[in-house]
């Protein structure tokens, strides 16, 4: 709980010089009182002859709306995915009723364009959109224009097509509260937010997401607000942010159950699993999502009931009923079609071929599962298409199909690549980091304002002195109290030094590890990095599997070994190399070296550091393995000058296929023959095939012998 605290029960200070201004103080203040009189009357005096004159009442004011059309609106607007017909009824009879350019006749207007959207009733649709195009000028012209661009939006993003959709909203930043009314801009700012995160852009999607939770406060609508966070957590949980994830759906869960539906609670419950199957929580995560399909089928849409049906399948996906998945898979895709909802049919073709990969129809799961992914990547949904081909990579390893597996997960590295790395990888991390930094700058203002008023304090304090000085020529004491108040700002100035200082350390460290994070990366491979080209050797480190740890022994396990892990890569590094942690499981190591055998020798070196030995946790023991990629820059043999952000690129595509040949290994680049980066790129898109042609020359390590480790005695 916070208090703002009055100045009468501040702590009195307990400081030599701060005693001795206090009884120098005592001593004049009978001087000053007389004048201070004086001042005070005449201006008060001042301030009476500025009085201003009283405000003419409003005469035009405008008529308040009508509450029983406005409650109307707003229980559609909230229930709009139930009982559609009834609705369109409603609307449709309300219609003439309304008066022509009047806010409730456009917040209608919209209403029947999304029933129509669902409904497919393009002609309706249409007619809405005409209506918004031919609004008259007045003061809803430009919620007009808004209204329309979001419905096509939103028609764009039916289909499948996202770019369409997002060039639609290219104008939101001219929308504003001064001339748009907040309910669309929260609209826009949320359509616009999902847009981004189909897309991949994560760090987009969080700041239009922030943006309308901002709106939905002025608003005051619990309904809307819980919708938000709903949306907030799924973009937690994409970034890998599990424990903000859960922290935000429960405050969702607080907002709906003030006002509950049906379509509201699927979403939270449906969010709630999702959160609790990627913490491990695996009874909870399948209460949740048995609880959304209930609420699923109680609401009696079918789009709503084929989701439901899909996550429950994925669930079990995750837990190895592969049966249970296919059946729900099956039931969820007819109703999917019949509702014309294109991604939850795509999310159930996949859900489908994973299960049928799982129960060794492997070539009929492989080719389900690639037509979701070719669903996905021609409407330019890059995160779930990245998704589908990290999950087909890991069911046909356990398949024992290889090539599949490596070429799979070199299509989710290439994607993965485009979502998560703009100038680096994660981006939602550097935007959780930039939140962050926000904070700290308020800190930092808020000391910066302390000072501003020290600072007007103490120029009150020299007016004084001079009035003091012109009453009784104090001028020694004038001098003596200024000394004192100068050292204090003096001695507030170093602490707000300290202070910063202590900050920017901070913002560079990774709080959980100690290590180096991604914003003391960029600084510091500038000294790596002649006129943007790279010259030392590069590892990326990602450790196997860390999922089933969290999954088998528990977040706070997770940590633990993260932590074990960045203590063993120091030991194994020297004081001068740069050790990052990438993100999530991921290291990334920087050494000043071209050598290639020191190269050899360190990822060797590096892989017995990690797996040599199980990582303690309480009682538990728990087996860790890495898969590593690295290479030095430049290229041998033609010596090809890489920037670093390329050069990470060819580092992560040997990670994965080191990950794609079973784990537990090293796969460095001695040499490819490619004398320029186009050249390098072409192989680079083959790795696999460049190898075995001989245009690439790898190095492949093998890490420490799991099964001798766990046989050895203790």
């Amino acid at each position: 709980m916070s208090r703002v605290t009055p100045p009468s029960s501040q702590a009195a200070r307990s400081s030599v010089g701060s005693r001795v201004a206090g009884s120098l103080l005592a001593l004049v203040m009978a001087l000053v009182m007389a004048l201070a009189l004086a001042l005070g009357t005449l201006g008060m005096a001042g301030l009476s002859a500025c009085k201003p004159e009283p405000r003419a009442p409003l005469t035009n004011a405008q008529p308040a709306p009508d509450q029983t059309v406005t409650a109307v609106l707003e229980r559609i607007a909230r229930d709009g995915n139930l009982q559609q017909a009834k609705h369109e009824r409603e609307l449709l009879a309300l219609q003439p009723k309304l008066a022509a350019g009047s806010e409730e006749l456009l917040e209608l207007l919209w209403l029947r364009g999304g029933l129509s959207l669902r409904s497919h009733q393009q002609d309706v649709l249409e007619a809405m959109l005409k209506a918004m195009a031919d609004w008259p000028a007045g003061a809803h012209k430009n919620n007009a224009k808004l209204a329309r661009q979001l419905l096509l939006a939103r028609r764009f993003y039916a289909q499948g097509q996202l770019a369409p959709a997002k060039k639609e909203l290219s104008g939101l930043p001219a929308h504003t509260l001064a001339n748009t009314s907040p309910i669309m801009l929260l609209r826009a700012h949320s359509l616009m937010s999902g847009l981004l995160a189909e897309s991949g852009d994560l760090d987009g999607a969080l700041s239009h997401v922030n943006i309308a939770l901002q709106l939905a406060d002025k608003v005051q609508k619990s309904w809307r607000r819980a919708d938000l966070l709903t949306a907030l957590a799924d973009l937690y949980v994409q970034a890998q942010q599990l424990d903000r994830a859960e922290q935000t759906i429960s405050e969702a869960l607080l907002e709906a159950e003030r006002d509950p539906d049906p379509s509201l609670m699927n979403s939270i419950q449906t969010m709630q699993g999702i959160i609790y199957a990627e913490q491990g929580k695996q009874a909870l995560a399948r209460a949740a999502k048995l609880a959304a399909v209930a609420s699923a089928r109680l609401s009696g849409a079918d789009d709503m009931l084929a989701l439901a049906l899909s996550n429950l399948a994925d669930l079990s996906l995750k837990q190895g009923d592969y049966a249970t998945a296919l059946r729900l898979s099956e039931e969820s895709l007819p109703l999917a079609q019949s509702a014309k909802d294109m991604p939850t049919e795509s999310l159930a073709r996949a859900n489908s071929g994973l299960a049928k990969i799982g129960l060794k129809r492997v070539a009929e799961g492989k080719r389900d599962v690639l037509a979701s992914i070719d669903f996905d990547e021609k409407r330019s949904a890059k995160s779930s298409a990245a998704g589908s081909w990290q999950e087909l990579g890991i069911y046909l390893e356990g398949a024992a199909d290889l090539d599949g597996a490596a070429h799979a997960y070199h299509q989710y590295r290439t994607l993965i690549d485009q979502v998560l790395r703009a100038d680096t990888r994660k981006a939602v991390l550097e935007t959780q980091a930039r939140y962050d930094d926000e904070r700290r700058a308020k800190e930092v203002e808020l000391l910066n304002r302390d000072m501003s008023l020290k600072a007007e304090q103490l120029r009150e304090r020299d007016l004084r002195l001079r009035l003091w000085a012109a009453l009784g020529g104090c001028v020694l004491l004038s001098s003596v109290l200024l000394g004192l108040a100068y050292q204090r700002i003096r001695k507030t100035n170093l602490a707000l030094a300290s202070s910063n200082a202590a900050l920017r350390v901070q913002g560079e460290r990774d709080p959980l590890t100690g290590l180096s994070n991604r914003r003391h990366f960029q600084a510091a491979i500038k000294r790596l990095a002649d006129q943007g080209k790279l010259s030392g050797s590069v590892f990326l480190i990602d450790i196997d599997h860390f999922k089933r740890i969290n999954d088998g022994y528990g977040h706070a396990a997770g940590d633990s070994v993260l932590v074990e892990i960045a203590q063993r890569l120091r030991a194994a590094l020297r004081e001068e190399d740069l050790v990052v942690r990438w993100g999530g499981e991921e290291f990334l190591i920087v050494v000043d070296t071209r050598d290639a055998d020191y190269a050899g020798a360190l990822a060797q070196r590096l892989l017995e550091g990690i797996g040599g030995q199980a990582v303690s946790h309480g009682a538990q023991l728990i087996p860790i393995t890495a898969s590593i990629g690295f290479a030095s820059f430049p290229m041998a043999p033609l010596g090809l000058a890489l920037s670093w952000e390329r050069a990470i690129d060819l580092v992560d595509t040997v990670m994965y296929m080191a990950k794609a040949h079973g784990r537990n290994k090293a796969y460095g680049i001695e040499a490819i023959a490619a004398a320029d980066e186009a050249g390098l790129l072409g192989l680079a898109a083959r790795m696999e095939a460049a190898w075995h042609e001989g245009s690439i020359k790898l190095l492949a390590l093998q890490g420490p012998d799991q099964a001798a480790l766990a046989a050895a005695p203790p």
